[in-house]
C-alpha cells in the first residue's frame, strides 16, 4: 500500500486579537494601528517571500511571481475574519463590499503627496512589510494622517511602514494623508473595501486591466 506523504502547507498567522483589542482613534480621523500584526517569526519568513518589484506603482497580485507564502498572506487579507473584524470595530456593513488589493515594492520621488483616497473606496488597509531602516527612523516614507490637506508636517499620527503594521480607515472627504519623499524600497499590502456603484465599478475594470496587462511579457 501506497504511503502518502504529508504535505506542509505555507501559512501566516496574522494577529486577529490584537485586532479586535486595538482602539478606533478618532483624531483626525477614524482609524486604527495594530503594530506587529504580522508576527515577528513570521515576518523573517516573509521578507525572503517578497516578490521581486523593481519599479514604482501598485501590482495586482495575479500580476506578480507570488511564493505559496504569500499567497497565503493575500488569501487571509481578503479573507471573512478580516473583513468581519473591521466592520466590527467601525460600526460598518461590509459584507457585499468588493475588494481590490495591490502590492507595491518601490516607492518613488514623486509619491507621498497629500491626498485623501478616491470615494468608491469605503475603508483603506494598509499592512507594511518591511524591516526597520535608517530612512524610516529619520522619518521618510512614513506615512502621516493629517490635520489638513496642505501641510505634510501638519500631522497627528505618523506610522513607521515597518515590522508587519497594520493600518485601517473609512474614507471620507477629509482623510488626508501622505508622507515626506522617499525613494526606495517599501512593501505595502493595500487592501480596499469598496463602494458598489458606477465608480467603483469603473475602478474594479481598470484594477482587472492592469493585471492582465502587467502579466504581459513587456511589461516586465
Amino acid at each position: 500500500m501506497r504511503r502518502r506523504t504529508a504535505v506542509t502547507v505555507a501559512s501566516v498567522h496574522p494577529d486577529f486579537a490584537a485586532l479586535a483589542a486595538a482602539p478606533v482613534v478618532q483624531t483626525p480621523f477614524a482609524h486604527l494601528v495594530v503594530e506587529h500584526f504580522i508576527r515577528p517569526d513570521d515576518l523573517k519568513a516573509l521578507y525572503v517571500s517578497l516578490p521581486q518589484i523593481e519599479s514604482g506603482g501598485s501590482f495586482p497580485p495575479e500580476s506578480l511571481s507570488l511564493t505559496p507564502l504569500m499567497q497565503n498572506l493575500i488569501q487571509q487579507m481578503e479573507g471573512p475574519e478580516l473583513r468581519r473584524l473591521i466592520a466590527e470595530k467601525f460600526g460598518l456593513d461590509l459584507h457585499d463590499a468588493p475588494t481590490m488589493l495591490t502590492v507595491r515594492g518601490r516607492t518613488r520621488e514623486k509619491d507621498g503627496r497629500i491626498h485623501c483616497d478616491s470615494a468608491a473606496k469605503r475603508v483603506t488597509v494598509l499592512l507594511y512589510l518591511n524591516p526597520a531602516t535608517e530612512a524610516f527612523a529619520r522619518q521618510d516614507g512614513c506615512l502621516r494622517l493629517l490635520n489638513g490637506p496642505d501641510d505634510v508636517e501638519d500631522y497627528a499620527v505618523e506610522v513607521p511602514p515597518v515590522n508587519g503594521t497594520l493600518l485601517v480607515f473609512p474614507n471620507g472627504p477629509t482623510t488626508w494623508h501622505g508622507h515626506r519623499r522617499y525613494a526606495g524600497p517599501r512593501y505595502t499590502i493595500q487592501l480596499n473595501y469598496m463602494e458598489t456603484g458606477a465608480l467603483a465599478r469603473s475602478e474594479l475594470r481598470r484594477h482587472k486591466l492592469s493585471a492582465f496587462l502587467k502579466k504581459l511579457p513587456f511589461a516586465a
